[in-house]
């Protein structure tokens, strides 16, 4: 029976590597089967899986295509850094960054398939806290499909541990991610979670029903299914706050990590948009940036400021106001009410008191022309204040239809907002599994 190290909280972190041969032994350390085929080892997987995407996973899914869609510059001379910064056909197949945006998401995605595979028999006896453990699985593997589509023009919706893994269009990746989240709402709606789920797994900090709605929100608008991302926004309250949060030893705010004290990345001035993209009067500003500005490599840089103060400083999982810009963007594309959609964009622009994480535009209502280009230029531009580093921009930048890279990118772009659409896949994965597509050119 083979042993698997493990590190970390339970160190569900360390478990079921996918992607890689190598086996590390440790013959003190429980085995896999020891680990999800008893009541508490399901729970601990599930801490460990959640910590293991707040630290490693988001770490790589807001860091990485943030330098990409320029909200943050690569700064120091580390080789996989310069790449992922020059972007266009500069960045290798073999480049570290890529590697563990595709890596750390997969990761996430077996614990997860572990977690569903294992509940209903081994907590077939404990209905609340597998309706709980179910649930927080499906929502996990829904995340891990949302940011790898963030990346990757297609992608596995189910780990293979033989790396033989099948890839489908991001798309039907977009599709399964929303049928997960489904199932997870049907878990809760069905048996509410325990007591005990809800203190040991979530915590006070992270409403499970109302980070769902969210997600199905975010995932129905970028799967461009109107209707249905309104009907999850309105599901979301207006007050509503879930948070990872870290302890600052343990586990600790990975963007903080990155861009305060390794100082690999610092964040673009004006939320990195061009100018007449950015309103300077934005109250975004001060909350997102600190600092004088440096000039570095002929552009404008800050300090890193909002959810990123301290290695303990907590990050939401969503913003209230990104509901709102998603029924407003969702109403716009269905071809509905245009003055419903402005009424969406003047809550979020106009908002200087009461959002529960204090992130205030402060902004007069907005006078432009109300048709449909108009405004979809207006909610990107609120989404890039609003949800600065959050994972989205890459995203956005594609939806928006912004101003796309040549595949000659010049080292300090000027006339585009990202320099990649899309990554390569990454040799690992190449060299083990021969379902790899082609790469994309750009």
């Amino acid at each position: 029976m083979k042993k698997i190290i493990l590190y970390g909280m339970v160190a569900a972190t360390g478990l079921f590597n996918w992607q890689c041969k190598t086996e590390y032994l440790n013959p003190n350390a429980p085995t896999e089967e020891e680990i999800v085929t008893t009541r508490e080892g399901l729970i601990t997987l599930s801490i460990g899986m959640k910590q293991f995407y707040a630290t490693s996973a988001l770490e790589a899914l807001t860091v990485t295509p943030g330098t990409t869609s320029r909200e943050t510059k690569g700064i120091t001379t580390f080789t996989n850094i310069i790449e992922i910064e020059s972007g266009g056909t500069s960045l290798p197949t073999f480049n570290g960054n890529v590697l563990s945006v595709w890596s750390r998401m997969l990761r996430v995605l077996g614990m997860a398939e572990q977690i569903i595979a294992n509940a209903p028999t081994v907590l077939a006896s404990d209905d609340a806290m597998r309706s709980g453990i179910t649930a927080h699985a499906h929502l996990f593997k829904a995340m891990a499909l949302g940011g790898l589509a963030t990346a990757f023009e297609q992608l596995p919706i189910q780990t293979n541990r033989n790396g033989q893994a099948t890839f489908v269009t991001r798309q039907v990746a977009l599709e399964q991610a929303i049928t997960l989240l489904e199932q997870a709402d049907a878990s809760l709606t069905a048996t509410a979670p325990s007591t005990e789920f809800n203190t040991r797994v979530t915590g006070a900090n992270f409403n499970l029903r109302n980070v769902i709605n969210a997600y199905r929100a975010r995932y129905n608008m970028m799967a461009g299914r109107y209707a249905a991302a309104i009907t999850a926004a309105d599901l979301v309250p207006a007050n509503s706050a879930s948070q990872f949060v870290y302890d600052g030893a343990q586990s600790v705010n990975p963007v903080y990590t990155q861009l305060r004290v390794s100082n690999n990345y610092a964040p673009r001035d004006n939320f990195g948009l061009p100018a007449g993209m950015f309103d300077q009067a934005d109250g975004r500003l001060a909350f997102y940036l600190q600092g004088a500005v440096a000039v570095v490599g002929g552009e404008n840089l800050r300090t890193i400021r909002g959810f990123a103060q301290a290695n303990n400083s907590p990050i939401p999982l969503y913003l209230p106001d990104e509901m709102r810009l998603i029924k407003a963007e969702a109403i716009v594309r269905s071809n509905g009410t245009l003055a419903n959609a402005v009424t969406e964009i003047n809550a979020v622009r106009q908002q200087n008191t009461g959002d529960v994480f204090g992130v205030h535009a402060n902004l007069p209502a907005y006078s432009g022309a109300v048709t449909a280009t108009d405004l979809l230029v207006e909610i990107y531009r609120q989404r890039c204040a609003e949800l600065f580093l959050s994972g989205l921009r890459l995203e956005d930048s594609r939806r928006f239809a912004r101003p796309a890279p040549p595949t000659n990118v010049n080292p300090v772009p000027v006339s585009f907002e990202r320099n990649r659409n899309f990554y390569p896949y990454p040799d690992q994965e190449r060299l083990t599994n021969p379902n790899t597509p082609a790469d994309p050119t750009i």
